[in-house]
């Protein structure tokens, strides 16, 4: 059985995830999409999953657990600024069931993960967040969290990504 973290909300358990809580993240990350009406592009499966965060360690995940049940996660990795000359912690999402919202899990999760960001030596703990999330944006701003709106995040993925690689063989 995983080691729990307290935290000072009653009822609330936070724990890391491991190998045996595939499906669950995997359930997690199909209701987040379902929310961001996003859903057509989850492509993840278990095996995939298992094999990014438990064998390649690419990523971490923490649950949250209320009351015993299974509530929501938060899936963040290290990335590194070269400006700071440090790692950060990049969080790339965070989720709580509706019915669950409001009780402080969501503050929690963001709290342990700044505390570990820090415990960690990280310069920066970071996130995107969708413009149409009002909700999560004004918790975030809350939080003493600023937007980066002079940036412009960029992605090449698919077969633009293949394109682009290749051409350093040519």
């Amino acid at each position: 059985m995983s080691d729990y973290i307290v935290t000072k909300v009653e009822g609330l358990k936070l724990r890391i995830a491991e190998e045996k809580d595939t499906p669950l993240i995997l359930k997690f990350i199909h209701e987040l999409a379902e929310y961001e009406e996003m859903s057509n592009e989850v492509v993840a499966t278990e095996e995939i999953l298992k094999e990014s965060l438990f064998y390649k360690k690419a990523a971490e995940v923490v649950l949250a657990e209320y009351n015993g049940e299974d509530v929501g996660f938060a899936l963040f990795f290290h990335n590194f600024s070269t400006f700071l000359g440090k790692s950060g912690l990049y969080l790339e999402d965070l989720y709580v069931k509706p019915e669950f919202r409001g009780k402080g899990i969501g503050k929690v999760l963001l709290s342990y993960l700044a505390k570990l960001a820090i415990e960690r030596g990280c310069g920066r703990f970071e996130w995107w967040c969708l413009d149409w999330n009002k909700p999560s944006i004004d918790f975030y701003l809350s939080k003493g969290a600023t937007p980066m709106d002079e940036w412009t995040v960029y992605r090449v993925s698919g077969n633009k990504l293949s394109i682009l690689a290749k051409e350093f063989d040519e």
